[in-house]
């Protein structure tokens, strides 16, 4: 147990969750006094759960860099154990709004979202660095909020995120992004920073 608080706290993890908490609050407060609707509509739901991603990506990466990289320890098993858990947290913050006054369903949307957007944060944390692995998310999903409507499948893939949880095409392009991003992640884990980046941490 202490091993696992010490890697909790390095990993600023109860800091991690607090943001994503008080993002869903914000959020779930700010449908139900601005809406007349219960079902909170598909692009506010890709946009909480981008949130929440963003509040969890600084977990994906330690202080040390050359722990991370050390063979003394399985670090593959925990950081696939780590995304899970990060998946778990979206996915029950916003499960727990269901039975509100604002709904962020359904929870397959969730589940969707939360695993494509995970697994492209991981691809980024894996070759960019955990620090800007929060770009490719938001790059991606803040484009496809605004062009939603689209019948074309290269359109769907595009704006995956923001597509109806009927779409198909949205939902194999969230599972190769996460089994992409669990795979890439669980391998090679954070990519370095540089020596002048490190030093600042």
């Amino acid at each position: 147990m202490r091993w696992l608080t010490l890697y909790l706290r390095s990993r600023r993890v109860p800091m991690a969750l607090v943001t994503a908490a008080a993002c869903v609050a914000v959020a779930w407060s700010g449908w139900l006094v601005a809406s007349n609707s219960r079902a909170v509509g598909v692009t506010m739901v890709a946009l909480t759960v981008l949130l929440l991603v963003a509040a969890l990506t600084a977990t994906l990466g330690g202080p040390d860099d050359a722990l991370e990289q050390t063979a003394s320890l399985r670090w593959p098993s925990r950081r696939v154990i780590h995304l899970l858990g990060a998946f778990l947290v979206v996915v029950v913050l916003l499960g727990l709004t269901l039975p509100t006054g604002a709904r962020f369903g359904p929870a397959w949307l969730v589940v969707r979202d939360a695993a494509g957007l995970l697994g492209l944060t991981a691809l980024g944390a894996a070759t960019i660095g955990t620090a800007r692995a929060w770009f490719l998310p938001l790059g991606w999903t803040l484009p496809a909020a605004l062009f939603t409507h689209s019948e074309t499948l290269a359109g769907q893939i595009v704006t995956w995120q923001a597509q109806p949880p009927s779409s198909t095409a949205a939902a194999v392009t969230a599972g190769l992004l996460a089994l992409g991003g669990l795979i890439a992640y669980a391998a090679t884990g954070p990519a370095l920073r540089a020596p002048a980046e490190a030093a600042q941490h």
